[in-house]
């Protein structure tokens, strides 16, 4: 029991542990991917059919996002895919714009971060079960590592 209570205190403090003469080596990295994901307003900020919205986006590591909204109906589209360095990103880039269009009411964006490029897998039809088809999502891309973050906006 000592020596599990050693090796596990050795796995959470990000120290080399050694046994009898054998050494394990090991990374834990619990950095998120993605530190910030907002509307341009905020989070829950209001806008109306025909104005324009913008998200910040900051990324710890380089990698695919795809920016997935879920609509009041609960239709759940794909806005844009994009690689991104590391640093904060005010999306969409350049000159293209996100006009916002009814349903009015509760929009959901959600980012997802992989790794690695996403595979021919969609993240667009009416889910009951969303996990289940972001665990779909992921394998496609063969993602090492991946994350999902959300916010809101409402449209009046």
């Amino acid at each position: 029991m000592r020596l599990l209570a050693l090796v596990l205190a050795g796995l959470l403090s990000g120290c080399a542990v050694t046994l009898e003469g054998l050494t394990l080596s090991y990374r834990l990295d619990f950095t998120p991917a993605i530190l910030r994901f907002e509307p341009d307003r905020g989070a829950g900020a209001t806008y109306f059919v025909g104005e324009e919205v913008r998200f910040f986006l900051t990324l710890a590591f380089p990698g695919w996002v795809s920016l997935v909204v879920v609509d009041p109906d609960g239709r759940t589209y794909t806005l844009d895919r994009f690689y991104l360095p590391r640093g904060t990103h005010v999306l969409p880039p350049g000159a293209y714009r996100y006009v916002l269009t009814p349903p009015r009411g509760l929009h959901r964006v959600r980012a997802v971060y992989t790794d690695s490029e996403p595979g021919a897998a969609r993240l667009e039809g009416v889910y009951t079960d969303w996990d289940a088809r972001l665990r779909l999502y992921v394998e496609a891309s063969r993602a090492a590592r991946h994350q999902v973050e959300e916010t809101h906006f409402y449209v009046y």
